[in-house]
């Protein structure tokens, strides 16, 4: 099933400078001195698009004015474009600020065009601008439905009987003819179609009636997809001086938007990202500052990402303002395909595990997030080691010796002194001791070790793991010492 989305952005020459998730301060853009949008607090101040400078200005002193920016509205729009390759890798801009998605391959992978339309819209809000849709079985219908705002069209004739409702203004070829169509009292592309196409022709030329058989799908469209470059790095230029970590996250996350769909398009998977916060430049010049991620496992979605850097940017004090944004991803590799299991892992898979892992680590810090780190010793001190959780030691679990015990749990930090009463160690209560002694001899190559290790049991049958120190040949007479070491749980 052949199937398109068209993607609309009426408000971008505004949203390129007073993106959605900017705190309205009042915004007009101007084109040859006329306003030609406004922001949502300009206009309840009275500017409308039409006015002139100096009436905007005269209605509201306070209100930002910018000059209508083309450049920053193809990097914008080629943004957006790079964001929505997580949907389908065919995706193309249209004349007058459009995109078009061929969705086709993609329904099945998404559950359906109205899902797929709703994760569309989510990503556009999250970059900060307003999209109209349509959709329709064909490009130049996606297009119409999208620039006039009529809504989905699932089906050549549902799409056909509401183009010919559309006034016939929406047809780029239509436009130098509309007072010659106008006069003839053809005001609606029903109507232009009904027209004899030989005179037509002759008319208004051939553009004309090419436009109407691509909406209707009686000729072929031909297409230059965007390509995702082979290494990403995307910028953003801030609209202000921010010091709110919380803007500077809405504005991270329109990057990693783009970074999802340009790894969904590589069929990459990301292991570490960088996001750049620009300062001032100039005079008074400062080196941007740098927050480094790394992954313990590789992801090609956005959404733990935005919980990784939400955490380091609530940690992060702004030594200056923020004017700019940049995301680098220096480190991926090919992506791993989805588990073909057919049980799920109990308790979470591994992914889910290490995601936990990294959130705690920004949170926290990489200091306070241990792992086990086990080392090849028979003295349990030394053989306890931990490491940070971003670490990956060595393997070396299978070269540790054998014990003729289990082993606690918990590992006491410094084993602690015990009292003897009666030749027998206490802890809380009388210790009786319910395994046979284990003897560790180590250490003969620094710190040595004599210990008979055993494991105790407390009148509330609380198991520990205690020690009691071998006496050399000086000592015989003395009184053995015990210690606690572990506890079991």
């Amino acid at each position: 099933m052949r199937l398109w989305i068209g993607l609309h952005l009426p408000r971008l020459p505004l949203e390129v400078f007073s993106p959605r998730w900017s705190a309205d301060t009042g915004t007009a853009v101007l084109e040859h001195e006329v306003v030609l949008a406004v922001s949502r607090l300009a206009h309840q101040a009275g500017v409308r698009p039409g006015m002139r400078r100096g009436g905007a200005l005269m209605l509201a002193p306070e209100i930002a004015l910018h000059e209508r920016a083309p450049a920053q509205e193809a990097e914008a729009l080629h943004a957006v474009a790079l964001a929505l390759l997580r949907y389908t890798p065919q995706v193309t801009e249209g004349e007058e600020a459009t995109l078009l998605l061929d969705v086709g391959a993609s329904l099945r992978l998404f559950g359906g065009i109205r899902r797929l339309c709703a994760l569309v819209r989510d990503s556009l809000e999250a970059l900060g601008f307003t999209a109209v849709l349509g959709v329709a079985p064909t490009a130049r219908g996606a297009w119409l439905l999208a620039r006039s705002g009529a809504g989905r069209s699932l089906t050549i004739e549902r799409m056909e009987r509401r183009l010919q409702a559309l006034p016939v203004s929406l047809l780029p070829p239509a436009r130098p003819y509309l007072a010659w169509l106008e006069g003839i009292g053809c005001l609606t592309v029903g109507e232009l179609m009904r027209l004899p196409r030989p005179g037509l022709q002759r008319r208004c030329g051939r553009a004309l009636l090419d436009v109407l058989d691509a909406a209707r799908g009686h000729t072929a469209e031909m297409f230059r997809w965007i390509e995702a470059p082979p290494t990403f790095r995307a910028k953003l230029e801030l609209f202000d001086r921010i010091e709110n970590t919380d803007l500077l996250l809405a504005g991270a996350r329109r990057l990693l938007q783009q970074l999802t769909g340009w790894l969904c398009a590589r069929q990459f998977a990301v292991e570490r990202i960088s996001l750049l916060l620009e300062h001032e430049r100039g005079r008074v010049a400062r080196p941007p500052t740098a927050i480094d991620i790394l992954l313990a496992e590789a992801v090609w979605r956005d959404e733990h990402l935005v919980r990784l850097l939400k955490e380091r940017l609530a940690k992060l004090a702004l030594e200056a303002p923020v004017i700019g944004l940049c995301l680098e991803a220096p480190q991926v590799k090919p992506m791993a395909p989805l588990s073909d299991s057919l049980f799920p892992e109990p308790g979470g898979s591994k992914a889910d595990r290490l995601r936990l892992f990294e959130l705690l680590v920004a949170r926290l810090g990489a200091d306070n997030v241990l792992q086990a780190a086990p080392r090849a010793d028979h003295r349990p001190e030394y053989a306890n080691g931990w490491a940070p959780v971003q670490d990956k030691p060595a393997n070396v679990a299978a070269a540790l010796p054998p014990g003729s015990l289990p082993r606690p749990a918990w590992l006491l930090a410094k084993p602690i002194p015990l009292l003897v009463r009666d030749h027998r160690p206490f802890y809380c209560s009388p210790l009786r001791m319910v395994s046979s002694a284990e003897r560790i001899e180590a250490g003969w190559w620094g710190e040595t070790q004599t210990r008979d290790y055993f494991i105790a049991q407390g009148e509330d049958n609380a198991h520990y793991w205690v020690y009691r120190e071998r006496l050399t040949g000086t000592d015989e007479d003395a009184e053995p010492r015990w210690y606690l070491h572990g506890l079991f749980g």
